[in-house]
């Protein structure tokens, strides 16, 4: 008889750790900016938001769990190649190329830039800043003892205390009046938009790295069955999920006052705008202190799982040795600053998400598909060429003829183009005779 059954306390821990590990700095900035974008279409932008940020979280849990335990398994479904480029290019993303760069970014514009002097040179303090951020960073890595889940602990509920006190202080005196949306795109297609928004916060790549921890934890708990072992699990990215969406959806009204002034350089800047607007000072420093000691666990456990997972494919190259380089390439993206760095990865973003989201939803179809790999490989392929365009159109890069064609692709527009070349792909790659990874993999064996 199966008697595994978690308490609801142990479970609302389960799901506070797994709100922890995902809000991080990229949570904080996006919703506030779509907010001010999207104005009186804020709660639809942010509804867009929710579904590619904790709704694929979910399911990108919830895929790990159908196929193993961690995300190799998954992108084995494509092939073990694929698995270790996969591997790499997600922890490249959420690690030293973007997240965590965006931790000391982030940190220092909530924690350091509202206190600078009138006229600084903000690219100075940027420098001692990030490189005292990544200094620590090293150094608790290398001796991180209990103090990441202690900090972690007691900062995530100082963190939401203070958005919850920011948006009850916004509904009594706003920052601004809501107005329309100031860009073409929250107009006319604001959900979408949220969702391309979506994939700036970087979580459903990193809950296909975090599934392992979650799975842990629940055995840990004395969870053992496979089967309750996925419920708990995903009940778990659920509830997390919901608590995301609640979060975001304060972030955005508040940004949202601001629709009717002039566009902030970032998400950073109008949340210290407004935060001073409603609590002045005194809540400037709060909010910089929880911003920046939630970023510095970000940044570390990011730093640490990047270390552990490249130091365990190239054995070669000690755990330190790839921690320095982590910091030291993180210190230096950093300096590019928050603005210029979301503007610079968001076409690799709109590239890399649809592939991924293909291979996360085909794996519901396993049961189906069988072992032939050929459709995932497909589908994998078919969406990331998609993307690819997608991408160079954010740029404003036309190759004439391809891109046009490119374009008529149902739902491009939308940002979903990638949509049915992934179905094609799939239905393509369960042809009987198409079988071109075996035939692969017996010539590398032979």
């Amino acid at each position: 008889m199966n008697q595994e059954k978690l308490s609801f306390g142990k479970l609302m821990s389960l799901s506070m750790m797994l709100f922890a590990m995902f809000f991080g700095a990229g949570n904080m900035i996006f919703p506030p900016g779509l907010g001010q974008l999207s104005g009186t279409n804020f709660f639809v932008a942010t509804l867009g938001f929710v579904v590619t940020d904790a709704g694929l979280s979910i399911l990108g849990i919830a895929a790990i769990v159908m196929v193993g335990t961690k995300l190799d398994d998954l992108a084995h479904l494509v092939s073990p190649k694929f698995a270790l480029f996969m591997g790499m290019v997600i922890y490249l993303l959420i690690g030293p190329l973007f997240a965590i760069p965006r931790t000391a970014a982030t940190s220092f514009s909530m924690a350091a830039v509202p206190f600078l002097p009138e006229g600084a040179d903000t690219r100075i303090f940027l420098f001692a800043f990030s490189a005292l951020f990544f200094i620590a960073t090293y150094f608790i890595c290398i001796n991180p003892a209990k103090l990441v889940s202690i900090v972690g602990s007691i900062l995530t509920p100082i963190l939401l205390i203070s958005i919850a006190v920011i948006f009850v202080v916004s509904l009594i005196n706003p920052v601004g009046e809501i107005g329309p949306a100031q860009t073409a795109d929250y107009e006319k297609i604001p959900f979408f938009k949220g969702m391309i928004e979506g994939y700036l916060a970087l979580d459903g790549l990193a809950a296909l790295a975090f599934a392992i921890v979650v799975i842990d934890s629940v055995k840990n708990l004395g969870v053992q069955q496979p089967k309750n072992i996925a419920k708990y699990t995903l009940y778990a990215g659920i509830f997390s999920g919901i608590g995301m969406a609640v979060v975001y959806l304060a972030l955005g009204y508040v940004g949202a006052q601001t629709s009717k002034m002039e566009a902030f350089p970032s998400g950073a800047e109008l949340l210290n705008y407004a935060v001073h607007h409603l609590l002045g000072g005194y809540g400037n420093l709060v909010l910089g202190i929880a911003v920046l000691l939630a970023c510095l666990t970000t940044a570390i456990g990011l730093a640490t799982s990047f270390a552990d997972y490249f130091h365990t494919n190239f054995p070669q190259f000690s755990y330190k040795t790839i921690l320095i380089a982590v910091c030291l390439f993180g210190f230096a993206i950093a300096n590019v600053g928050l603005a210029s760095l979301i503007k610079i990865t968001v076409p690799a973003l709109v590239m890399v998400y649809p592939p991924a989201i293909a291979l996360v939803l085909m794996s519901f179809l396993k049961k189906f598909i069988g072992d032939k790999h050929e459709p995932y490989a497909l589908a994998v392929v078919f969406s990331f060429v998609s993307g690819i365009f997608f991408a160079l159109k954010m740029v404003d890069v036309n190759l004439g003829t391809v891109t046009t064609l490119a374009e008529s692709v149902p739902l491009f527009d939308k940002g979903l183009g990638w949509v049915i070349p992934a179905v094609i792909g799939c239905l393509i790659g369960m042809l009987p005779f198409v079988n071109f990874i075996k035939k692969e993999e017996k010539q590398i064996k032979g």
